[in-house]
């Protein structure tokens, strides 16, 4: 099973340590689920994650960060972007995300936005779902 981190999940993982979103990213690090991400998306990670409110949140440095990044770039399944098929959602800050999971064939997208994606994100083959809702999963 596939899937793509939403920009606001890894904010997540990196400001509460025991919740679903650090739950969902410590298994990809792991290895039992295999999470997809394109260069876009990672630069958007980095931007957003290394804010001073989010470090200052999670007690963490720039350098925390990039380190989280640097091992989770080890253990993704990296997605080139052929198509884009913008514009398809209401914000354009979500593109990339769903570029990323179209483009990678991802079967779950992992967000606190799911409204945002839901209807689009299924013509593409990609159920968005909450972190928590992915955890429900199985582990294939």
């Amino acid at each position: 099973m596939s899937l793509v981190l939403d920009t606001d999940v890894m904010v997540a993982a990196l400001r509460s340590p025991r919740g679903a979103s650090a739950e969902l990213l410590r298994q990809v690090l792991v290895g039992e689920r295999l999470a997809l991400a394109s260069v876009p998306l990672f630069v958007e990670y980095e931007a957003v994650m290394t804010r001073p409110g989010h470090l200052q949140a999670a007690g963490a440095t720039v350098a925390d960060v990039r380190n989280l990044l640097d091992v989770l770039a080890g253990v993704v399944r990296p997605v080139e972007i052929h198509y884009l098929w913008r514009p398809q959602l209401t914000d354009a800050n979500d593109e990339m995300v769903l570029e990323c999971a179209a483009n990678g064939g991802a079967r779950y997208l992992a967000t606190f936005n799911v409204e945002d994606f839901t209807g689009v994100a299924e013509r593409f083959g990609v159920r968005p779902l909450m972190p928590g809702q992915i955890l429900k999963e199985p582990l294939l």
